[in-house]
């Protein structure tokens, strides 16, 4: 059974910086393209950014040079360094698997089977 679980999520001023990690179980991560989703108070579910098979990385606009995704396929470990922090960042993060060719990926939530339970960003001024 697939698992994931994140971790790392927290309270940070505006300006500072998170990490957030999703370790995988249950199946060979290498073979999965892995994405963070974020949703905020009262919004719907939006994608962040994914990691293809490849390595190929993909980006919202809003966090395109301040939040690298990265992963560990050795550790089975998903990551996302969060730089520069703002207000608006301030959601749910939640980390998603599917298994996929080497340079497939999805925006949509639903091309996602595999979903861990979220992380809490807060981002204060």
């Amino acid at each position: 059974q697939v698992q994931l679980v994140e971790s790392g999520g927290g309270s940070v001023q505006a300006g500072g910086s998170l990490r957030l990690s999703c370790s995988a179980s249950g199946y060979t991560a290498s073979n999965y393209c892995m994405a963070w989703f974020r949703q905020a108070p009262g919004k719907q579910r939006e994608w962040v950014s994914s990691i293809t098979v490849a390595g190929t990385t993909l980006y919202l606009d809003s966090v395109q040079g301040r939040f690298p995704i990265s992963r560990d396929n050795a550790k089975n470990t998903l990551y996302l360094q969060m730089n520069s922090l703002k207000t608006e960042d301030t959601a749910m993060y939640s980390c998603a698997a599917q298994q996929s060719g080497s340079g497939s990926y999805s925006r949509s939530q639903s091309w996602y089977n595999n979903w861990g339970q979220g992380t809490q960003v807060t981002v204060s001024s």
